[in-house]
């Protein structure tokens, strides 16, 4: 809770116009925390948490396998590290820390604030690097949390209420890095975009990450830096 008070101190009191981006994926995580105080909810379950800890009868959650990692916080990347560095160069010559070292453009994917959710560990690490998609079984693993990992086919099906703006951060992260989508996926997400509009969660999340981070997220919206202050990521 201290870590998370002086990181919030510190956004209160230095102009995110003049604030500069995470430089790092460690970096990232601890404005996040910041960000997310105000919301401490995780994306796909849907369940509190406090500093790092899950409330985990909060949401219904049932752990599958892991109940000490379900019990904490997690912050995922939407888009997986995997999936971004297996674009890149330095992926080939070293995997992820090779990619950290020498690829700026990485660093800078790595980082962004719009790609990193709070998830309960034990689906972080159950998602892996699996791409998301529909799957024909009923939500039970988890208990009421309604996420579906499909481990043969390597697929996730996200709960409904996160699938727009799964889609919208998938579209800003394959435009704002060069990323390839397949057919499959562009037609996935942006059917996703359009069935699924953007909600006040979205809004307020781009508006404090915009602030913060430099820009938005135009798949959500646009977001006037000007009227950013010291208080707009409280």
């Amino acid at each position: 809770m201290l870590r998370i008070a002086v990181v919030l101190l510190l956004l209160l009191t230095i102009s995110p116009l003049h604030a500069e981006p995470p430089r790092s994926f460690r970096e990232a995580k601890k404005i996040a925390w910041a960000l997310y105080a105000e919301r401490p909810v995780d994306f796909y379950c849907g369940c509190r948490f406090e500093g790092n800890r899950i409330d985990l009868a909060s949401c219904g959650y049932e752990p599958r396998k892991q109940p000490k990692r379900a019990e904490r916080v997690e912050w995922e990347h939407v888009v997986p590290a995997w999936v971004i560095g297996h674009q890149r160069q330095c992926w080939k010559e070293g995997g992820r820390k090779a990619c950290e070292r020498s690829d700026p453009v990485f660093r800078k994917a790595e980082a962004d604030l719009h790609n990193l959710v709070p998830v309960v560990g034990e689906v972080n690490g159950d998602r892996s690097n699996y791409g998301f998609g529909m799957l024909p079984q009923k939500p039970h693993q988890y208990g009421a949390c309604p996420f579906v990992v499909d481990f043969r086919q390597r697929t996730a099906m996200p709960p409904e209420h996160t699938r727009g703006a799964i889609a919208r951060i998938y579209l800003y992260m394959s435009q704002r890095y060069g990323l390839r989508l397949s057919k499959q996926d562009r037609r996935l997400y942006d059917a996703w975009s359009r069935q699924y509009p953007v909600s006040e969660w979205e809004i307020w999340r781009n508006r404090r990450i915009a602030c913060v981070q430099g820009h938005a997220n135009s798949f959500v919206g646009e977001v006037d830096l000007a009227s950013c202050n010291p208080l707009a990521t409280r």
